[in-house]
């Protein structure tokens, strides 16, 4: 009997020195960014985003991946504060992102968007004039309809924690146009008749992984994206989410250098 108790007590010591010693690397994201990070029916957080994330931390020799739910404008303050170790959410490597946080290689070029009501009659930018815009609180799409508000008219801006809210609200005629990611809205759009793209707005983005400014694992994860690229798994990621292999030249299929100012 004393030997059972031992044996099991042995058994519990090492089940618990082992869960002390996994790495987990903790990542923030603004869970409903589809086709990025978001819940499925079962609860489950899926997206190209956090599938790449998981693989991204194998490579770096983590055993798990922790989600933490932040809304995109809190997710630069995380990682800075260090109460998450990297952020996702189709975040855009910029100039001035880049004075107050490090980035890995990117994984993905995209451009912003005009999604509207197909019956609402606007046609382009030109449309807007007089119009509310929806936006993505902190996002690209928000700096651009802020800096362009005046040169198309737009009468209000009203910001959003995230695409689902804000396309529930062009629906419903609270706003009358959605300043966005265009690959996460052609996403959510697909089997939506009443929604149409009416204008690719050109902006020259490249998302990443954000970490605090600095941080060693920034290099890390963009050594690991550069072998995802090479062994084609970001390519099979691309095919699973977006129904197509990526454009060669782009950075989802290409080596690009980390970011730097």
């Amino acid at each position: 009997m004393i030997r059972r108790t031992l044996a099991a007590a042995l058994v519990a010591a090492l089940a618990l020195t082992g869960a002390a010693s996994a790495k987990t690397l903790t990542v923030g994201a603004n869970i409903g960014n589809v086709p990025w990070e978001f819940q499925d029916a079962s609860g489950q957080t899926v997206g190209f985003e956090v599938e790449l994330v998981r693989e991204v931390a194998k490579r770096m020799g983590y055993d798990d991946v922790s989600f933490e739910n932040i809304p995109f404008n809190g997710l630069f303050s995380a990682v800075q504060s260090g109460r998450i170790d990297a952020a996702i959410s189709s975040i855009t490597i910029t100039k001035k992102r880049l004075e107050s946080v490090s980035f890995a290689q990117p994984y993905y070029d995209s451009d912003q968007s005009l999604s509207v009501l197909k019956s609402s009659g606007i046609e382009n930018l030109a449309g807007l004039k007089g119009k509310v815009v929806g936006v993505d609180t902190g996002s690209t799409g928000d700096i651009w309809a802020t800096q362009h508000q005046g040169e198309y008219g737009i009468s209000d801006i009203r910001r959003f924690e995230g695409l689902s809210p804000a396309m529930l609200d062009l629906a419903a005629g609270r706003i009358d146009g959605y300043v966005s990611d265009i690959p996460a809205v052609a996403y959510y759009i697909k089997d939506k008749s009443q929604y149409a793209v009416v204008e690719r707005i050109p902006t020259g983005e490249q998302y990443s992984i954000m970490f605090a400014k600095d941080s060693p694992l920034a290099a890390e994860a963009s050594k690991a994206i550069g072998e995802l690229k090479k062994d084609g798994t970001i390519a099979k990621l691309h095919e699973t989410w977006f129904g197509s292999a990526p454009d060669a030249s782009t950075s989802t299929a290409r080596e690009a250098e980390m970011p730097k100012l």
